[in-house]
């Protein structure tokens, strides 16, 4: 008896307990245990039809001495790094256009946000390889403006920035919590800033800016590390070329995995690009602390 009521007892007091086994569970079985199969995996040669006859560091081995591998980590690098801030700044504008009050503000605020909605679908990324194409929407636009066409899907350098641009065009998830963060500023600071005579763009910078600081900081890491592992509109558009212009990571990995079937090699770049994840959050964490402000704490944490 003493038992049962001690037992009752805990899952009185610990009842938040059966509300996250849901997720724990899916998190042990759909996170967890592929995630550490793959770590496991990483250190063999398995390949899909003739199994495993071989364990150890042959795969990281293989992954480093690879020029291909550090190209792909180079573009994928650079990819975030174009992409990213690109699409933050527009989604910031948009934001900042957006907290007014005006006629019809709902409407513009949920067209503005359809394009992520829509933009990580294989079907985007198809219509996005169309309008680009040499005879394009893109080019025919250009030849109406009387400006040369590009070959955006023929020409490394512009089939990257056709990838980049598809993503900067998917600003709406950043844009509606920038809109919240800005709606959250007190009005008493801008009108005392107003009264004080500073313009539209002073108020900007130094007001609401700093005061949506962590809101920046979220998306600016939480798109990092979603614009490493990009994967659909490099497969799509151009799957990986021309020359290897647009072969990222992940694209690698898909090709070790499902094209020639080396599992083994393919888990290793998939804890590479984890590990590559890990050290840019890392980073970002580790200067935050120092840019950030935070209105309740004056200051930075």
């Amino acid at each position: 008896m003493a038992k049962q009521r001690t037992s009752a007892g805990f899952l009185r007091k610990n009842r938040h307990i059966a509300y996250i086994l849901p997720w724990l569970a899916g998190f042990l079985v759909f996170r967890a245990a592929p995630m550490l199969y793959a770590l496991i995996c990483g250190f063999t040669d398995f390949h899909l039809f003739r199994g495993i006859s071989e364990t150890g560091l042959m795969n990281y081995r293989a992954i480093a001495a690879d020029p291909a591998v550090g190209r792909a980590v180079l573009l994928t690098v650079a990819f975030a790094a174009a992409s990213v801030p690109l699409r933050l700044a527009l989604a910031l504008l948009i934001a900042a256009l957006l907290a007014k009050r005006f006629r019809g503000v709902r409407i513009y605020r949920t067209a503005c946000y359809l394009p992520s909605i829509l933009g990580g679908s294989v079907a985007a990324a198809v219509l996005w390889k169309a309008m680009f194409r040499d005879r394009g929407l893109v080019n025919t636009v250009l030849g109406r403006l009387h400006l040369p066409a590009v070959s955006w899907l023929s020409e490394p350098h512009a089939a990257f920035w056709t990838v980049v641009l598809l993503r900067v065009w998917e600003f709406g998830s950043p844009m509606l919590l920038f809109l919240a963060a800005l709606e959250q500023i007190p009005q008493d600071l801008t009108d005392a800033a107003r009264l004080d005579g500073a313009g539209a763009v002073r108020i900007f910078f130094r007001i609401k800016l700093p005061m949506i600081s962590p809101v920046l900081f979220y998306n600016a890491m939480l798109g990092f590390c979603s614009a490493l592992q990009e994967f659909s509109a490099p497969f799509v558009i151009t799957g990986g070329g021309p020359r290897g212009g647009t072969t990222f990571l992940s694209l690698l990995l898909y090709r070790s995995a499902f094209t020639a079937n080396e599992m083994g090699y393919a888990s290793a770049l998939a804890w590479v690009l984890f590990l590559l994840s890990a050290g840019f959050s890392a980073l970002f964490l580790t200067a935050g602390g120092r840019l950030l402000y935070y209105a309740d704490e004056g200051g930075g944490t």
